[in-house]
């Protein structure tokens, strides 16, 4: 890949991320232009996804004081048909960040859904056991927590890890009928056996009405991800 066609690059650290199923209509109206929902078994997902920006570089350059950060977002999944190539995305329902910076940027040049809140993070790496933590204050603190065991696994082919963590596009709606195509390297995770999960989250706070009733939903599956060093390439519009 040619160096001038990469936007940003950065590692994405510790990727909890737990998965909701959700009926179609509710996430057809957050639909890109030109994009279809994608399904796993029959499933239309959202993911709650919490993880570390570390090492972050635009166009190559560290910025100074957004270097390393927390994100939480809600994101769903898509495809969409270039020619004769499906190409598998996601959707960001919102993305929550600490750094202001990073919210003007997205939301006013990508037309991202980008929000600034007070956010930290707890890693406890012990032999047997790894903790991970994220929090965000809007109103009031809200909580994301994985344990899971020290020792990474392979994912494995044709499962639900790969279904979630294999989607390489990112998709925004920029207006009417116009749709935001990027794409996102990284090389295939790992995945910690998860153990046990604390979801202390107001989703009616966070991502609106529509995802209230999460509030009151199980999750389907709970994962952990140790990540990887990912490129963001330059964009399109179609």
């Amino acid at each position: 890949m040619a160096t001038s066609k990469v936007f940003l690059t950065a590692e994405w650290r510790k990727l909890a991320l737990a998965q909701y199923s959700v009926d179609a209509d509710i996430l057809n109206k957050y639909l890109p232009p030109h994009t279809e929902l994608d399904d796993w078994k029959g499933k239309y997902y959202v993911s709650l996804v919490g993880f570390m920006f570390v090492d972050v570089k635009l166009r190559g350059f560290n910025i100074p004081y957004h270097t390393n950060f927390e994100e939480v977002n809600l994101r769903f999944y898509v495809k969409y048909k270039d020619g004769e190539e499906w190409k598998r995305g996601v959707v960001f329902i919102k993305e929550i960040v600490p750094l202001p910076a990073i919210t003007f940027v997205a939301n006013k040049i990508y037309k991202e859904n980008y929000q600034t809140l007070p956010m930290k993070h707890v890693w406890i790496e012990q032999e047997h056991q790894l903790e991970v933590d994220y929090l965000w204050k809007n109103k009031n603190w809200h909580r994301f927590s994985v344990t899971a065991s020290s020792k990474a696994e392979e994912i494995a082919l044709g499962s639900e890890e790969e279904f979630i963590t294999e989607h390489y596009w990112g998709y925004t709606k920029i207006g009417p009928g116009r749709t935001s195509e990027y794409g996102v390297e990284h090389p295939r995770w790992q995945v910690y056996p998860v153990k046990n999960h604390r979801i202390e989250v107001d989703f009616g706070v966070n991502y609106g009405s529509d995802f209230a009733f999460l509030n009151h939903a199980t999750p389907d599956s709970v994962m952990l991800a140790e990540g990887s060093e990912i490129r963001v390439l330059k964009g399109k519009k179609f």
